[in-house]
Order: C-alpha cells, then sequence, then structure tokens
C-alpha cells in the first residue's frame, strides 16, 4: 500500500525476539521509533512482536508489508544462531539470502583494525537478501538492511537508534502531528457522551482520554490531534467549553 496524495505515509514495526516474549527484555525501540515518526510526520498504525521463527517472521512481515508505506523490523542481524532474521527476510521476498559484497568489506577491514579474526560467525552479519542495500551503522559497522519497503536494523537500542537516523531523512513524510492538552477536573464515566458527540463533529482531529486518580477523586486528561492546525483549535474550544460547562452545572 502507498500513500495517497496530501496524506500522511503509514508504517509498521516488527520487532523480533524470544527475549521480548519472554520478559528478559524490555523493548526500548518501539517507543523510539513512534516518537520520530510522529515528528517526522509518518503514522505508525501497527507493532507486532515474534518469536525468533521463521514461519512466524515470514507470515508477518508479508501481512505488513502489504498493507503499509514502511515497515520496520528490530532485531535478529547479529553473529549467533538464533539471529535468523536475514534468512526470514530472504524467504518472505522469495530472494536467496548471500554475503552483501560491500557489508563483507566494511566487516573485514573493521576486524582487521582491531586484530580480530573475522570468523564465519561474525561472516553473518553481512547476510542480506539479493539486492538488499545497506544501513549504515555508525555504532559497531555491522550494518542493516533495506529490501522495498522493509527496513531491517538492529535490536540492540543504541544500534537501532543510530540505524533509524540514517533511515528517515530518507523517506518521504506527511503533515507533522499537532496536539494540545486540556486537564479535564471529571472522570471518563462523566465526559463520554459529550467528548463522543465532540469527536464526531471535529473528524479531523482524535481525541484521546486518558484517566489519573489521586487516591480521592478521578479526573481525565484529554489530548486533541490533528494535522490541521484550524481543525485542532476548533476541537479544542470545543472540549474546553464543554468542560467549563460541566464545572458550571456542578457548581
Amino acid at each position: 500500500m502507498r500513500q495517497e496524495s496530501g496524506t500522511a505515509p503509514r508504517a509498521a514495526m516488527l520487532a523480533i525476539g524470544d527475549e521480548l516474549l519472554s520478559g528478559r527484555t524490555k523493548d526500548k525501540n518501539i517507543a523510539h521509533l513512534a516518537g520520530l515518526l510522529t515528528l517526522a510526520g509518518i503514522d505508525l498504525k501497527e507493532v507486532r512482536i515474534v518469536a525468533d521463527e521463521e514461519d512466524a517472521i515470514v507470515e508477518a512481515l508479508n501481512a505488513l508489508r502489504a498493507r503499509y508505506d514502511h515497515v520496520f523490523t528490530s532485531g535478529g542481524i547479529g553473529p549467533t544462531h538464533d539471529d535468523i532474521t536475514a534468512d526470514a527476510v530472504a524467504a518472505a521476498f522469495g530472494r536467496p539470502a548471500v554475503h552483501h559484497p560491500e557489508a563483507m568489506e566494511r566487516l573485514t577491514a573493521y576486524y582487521a583494525s582491531r586484530d580480530l579474526p573475522f570468523t564465519e560467525a561474525r561472516m553473518r552479519m553481512a547476510r542480506t537478501p539479493e539486492g538488499a542495500t545497506l544501513i549504515d551503522n555508525p555504532v559497531s559497522v555491522a550494518p542493516g538492511f533495506r529490501v522495498e519497503n522493509v527496513f531491517v536494523m538492529a535490536g540492540v537500542p543504541t544500534i537501532f537508534a543510530a540505524m533509524l537516523d540514517n533511515v528517515l531523512p530518507t523517506l518521504p513524510g506527511g503533515p507533522v502531528m499537532q496536539s494540545a492538552a486540556l486537564a479535564c477536573p471529571f472522570g471518563e464515566g462523566d465526559i463520554g457522551a459529550p467528548l463522543a458527540a465532540i469527536q464526531k463533529e471535529h473528524p479531523l482531529v482524535a481525541i484521546g482520554s486518558y484517566p489519573r486518580f489521586d487516591g480521592q477523586r478521578y479526573s481525565t486528561e484529554l489530548v486533541i490531534r490533528s494535522r490541521d492546525a484550524f481543525a485542532l483549535e476548533a476541537a479544542r474550544s470545543a472540549v474546553e467549553a464543554m468542560i467549563e460547562g460541566m464545572k458550571a452545572g456542578a457548581a
């Protein structure tokens, strides 16, 4: 799927690793990606987490890459036996997995400069689907790679972030999402109906409600988001008027 003219590109993320599903590793990459995509005017619409199993990776990747403009993966491109992402991505695209010549050159020079052997295990980090282009890794040299609309990056948060910094400037973005936050002294149960009416009247905005409890009473933080500044202001004014009206009624 590709974006229509005037709309924001749509993206998905596929986080790969048994350690994420076992709870041994707490993912930091999802929040980092979501924040940067929002700033870039790209909508992150779906996130999936799958185990280090080729069939699961292939199934999820094929579903996501057909549905979204961009798919970002994290994890599984290291030197160990369970780092199978490159092979799985190759299988998803129906391509052979090969040692990328440029990746081999970079890694050969890197390990030679450190007087370390370039072992068969380390060579695994140069494997990509045939025809892939590399994503630079300024932290530890071993690159990520891109195949069509899929960006394959490391799971280590510092390396993922560094790779992402090299990817995002190459992608077209849409209008940046703007937001306004309002404190509401009423609970969600009290504001549900009038807030739903405001949302219906302002289709160009998204209104989120986030409950708070201070130990004595409930309140709500209301966050209004839109890529249209005029629509955002109109909805914000309507929500403010709702809050003030409810305050007057409760007085």
